[in-house]
């Protein structure tokens, strides 16, 4: 099927391209914030995130008075990305030096005894430097008093595990330092989307942090070798893997993700998936005792390909495959790597191109994650794609209202990526026709311009986190396939979920942020072309001169059309019927404010076609206006008997 979003890059090379003191693009801006105590890292996979923290601790080691670094990553793995960095010989005053010592990601138990021990240790110690994983400084933390951390730098790697949820304790924890120490921060994430379940930080311990955001665009246009990146789905019925072939290319250099097996596309045997499989592709010649890599001949040309397993729970199988996996140096090492719950996030392959994922993944973090895996710059590719394989909708399946929950929530989640990978647009307000257009500016007619700090930072700092919180909203995902006006959806549900999300926003606040993700989502989603000295997008099927777009044209566009019209056009009528049927079934019921918006609609629609819209219609917005008119006639009476009851 065709990809969901496509989008090309311009090979500038600029996000790779080192300064005097050897950093990359995204270094430099973090380093610029050297100073600040809490500092929140916000920047792709591949960003080089892992030096930019090097740059900054060395800093605030050797100028600025601190006499220790701690950093804590989710998994023993990434541990390998803060090893020993020979940081002079590139321009700058200090190397990156931890003691082996120190190094607590290292085979064994994150919170057994001995790594606790050490932690203390290095606490009392004049050692600088400590690398641990995110349990082991929990259970550290635990039986250590918050001055403990006094003049400390805490660095948190992925720093989206940790939540404001009371059950998470790194989060607890985290405040309590914060708190009671004179600890400094620096909290590391590629997907900070507090749309997944609970919120990262609490809004008054975020309100703290100095924000460097690098986004996307900026890291994929400024790469030297990859030029373009498709997101798309596939779909497949009866069991993933007869199907599993169908997507596989073991040309390209890939990492499969099988489902969770407490998932419905699992057919709850993992290590059967596995062996099923290799059988497909073709007949393991060996096994290598020392590396755990299986070496496959490929059924028609009989090439060998090396696999890695890393499904198999064997401690010691998983640590050599881990290791080998961690030394790679050639485009050569590797083919196929299969995975379960592992090399998702930290996890470094320069090479591969192509990220295939087995069911629906829930959260956009973790979407954004498996991604981020097939995008880094490697001269081995110009192309790198996400597959993502999902069950196909079935009127026979009891499990038909999952599988249509699954589809959207696909759906969704490509229209963040999209917009998150697109490159990014200011919006000013337009006054007169005569104003100069600064490069990367579009002036919008009757936008509003926020009017206070917290909302420019939301539009500023934080859109794609609440397109996130938008896009898994259950009331916009029915909403989006088109049963709803688009003027309802952008002045009515969008609204609603903002004033949850920032409650603190004033209507005239809350109004400001809603323009704003409305237009930003309805510009990125559109096509953008120029025509000799004049700038055109393509907005709901027809193209609009960018010069003359106000904020009421805006609002009767559905900016989140786009991605279901094209995953439509892959499945067959009986399926799309399947998927209308089920949201049906689950309407979103009708409220005075979104008749109010569709009462002109329905005068206009009954001057046009000289009748009354039809519940029998196959458009779902003609039935929505005939339920209006229904949810209407209804309120009338009630308050024509409230009346007369008075």
């Amino acid at each position: 099927m065709p990809d969901i979003v496509h989008v090309t890059y311009g090979q500038t090379g600029q996000s790779s391209a080192i300064n005097k003191y050897g950093m990359r693009e995204m270094q430099q801006k973090a380093y610029t914030a050297r100073d600040a105590k809490y500092l929140l890292l916000k920047a792709p996979p591949a960003s080089g995130k892992s030096r930019a923290l090097m740059f900054i601790a060395l800093d605030k080691l050797i100028n600025q008075g601190l006499k220790k670094v701690i950093v804590a990553v989710p998994e023993k793995s990434i541990g390998g990305s803060f090893a020993k960095t020979n940081l002079k010989d590139f321009g700058f005053f200090a190397n990156w030096e931890p003691n082996d010592m120190f190094n607590l990601c290292t085979p064994g138990s994150d919170g057994s005894s001995t790594k606790v021990q050490a932690f203390k240790n290095f606490i009392a110690n004049e050692e600088k430097i400590l690398i641990c994983t995110h349990a082991t400084l929990r259970f550290a933390v635990e039986q250590l008093d918050e001055s403990s951390f006094n003049n400390v730098l805490l660095a948190i790697d992925e720093f989206h595990h940790v939540s404001a949820n009371e059950d998470n304790r790194l989060g607890e924890l985290l405040r309590s330092i914060m708190q009671k120490s004179t600890a400094h921060i620096i909290a590391m994430t590629g997907s900070y989307f507090r749309g997944d379940s609970a919120p990262v930080l609490m809004p008054d311990d975020e309100e703290k942090f100095t924000k460097v955001t690098y986004n996307y665009y900026e890291q994929l246009n400024g790469y030297t070798h990859l030029k373009s990146l498709g997101i798309g789905y596939h779909f497949y019925t009866g069991k993933y893997t007869t199907a599993i072939l169908e997507v596989l290319n073991t040309d390209k250099k890939t990492i499969l993700h099988i489902p969770n097996v407490n998932s419905g596309e699992s057919t709850k045997d993992k290590h059967s998936e596995v062996d099923f499989i290799i059988d497909e592709i073709g007949e393991i010649v060996k096994q290598d005792s020392a590396t755990g890599v299986i070496y496959v001949k490929r059924k028609g040309d009989g090439k060998i390909l090396k696999v890695a397993d890393l499904v198999n729970d064997t401690q010691k199988d998983r640590d050599k495959i881990q290791n080998y996996l961690r030394e790679m140096k050639s485009v050569d090492d590797m083919d196929l790597i299969i995975a379960l719950g592992m090399a998702k996030e930290g996890f470094d392959w320069p090479y591969c191109e192509h990220a295939l994922t087995v069911g629906y993944r829930g959260s956009l973090t973790e979407i954004i994650q498996i991604i981020g895996r097939c995008t880094r710059d490697s001269d081995n590719k110009t192309h790198a794609q996400f597959t993502n394989l999902i069950a196909q909708p079935d009127a026979a399946d009891d499990k038909v209202r999952h599988a249509v929950n699954d589809m959207l929530k696909a759906i969704t989640a490509s229209l963040l990526m999209e917009q998150v990978l697109a490159p990014n647009f200011k919006f000013k307000t337009k006054v007169s026709d005569d104003e100069t257009v600064e490069p990367g500016v579009i002036k919008v007619r009757g936008l509003k311009t926020p009017t206070s700090k917290r909302v420019r930072d939301i539009v500023e700092q934080d859109l794609n986190d609440l397109k996130a919180t938008i896009l898994q909203d259950t009331t916009m995902q029915k909403a989006m396939p088109g049963n709803v006006d688009p003027e309802v959806m952008n002045k009515v549900l969008i609204p609603k979920i903002i004033q949850i999300k920032y409650p603190e926003l004033s209507a005239e606040e809350i109004e400001q942020v809603r323009q704003y993700v409305v237009i930003d989502s309805v510009i990125k989603t559109g096509q953008i072309t120029q025509e000799g000295d004049k700038r055109f997008i393509r907005m709901a099927g027809r193209f609009v001169n960018i010069d003359e777009i106000d904020i009421d044209l805006i609002d009767r566009i559905n900016p989140f059309q786009k991605a279901f019209e094209i995953i439509s056009k892959s499945v067959n009528t009986k399926v799309l019927k399947v998927i209308q049927d089920s949201i049906e079934a689950t309407r979103i019921t009708m409220d005075f404010e979104e008749a109010k918006i569709l009462w002109p609609k329905i005068i206009e629609f009954q001057k046009t076609f000289s009748k009354e819209p039809s519940l029998q219609s196959t458009d779902p917005l003609e039935r929505r206006m005939a339920e209006c008119i229904i949810y209407l006639q209804k309120e009338k009476r009630n308050r024509e008997n409230a009346n007369r009851q008075g």
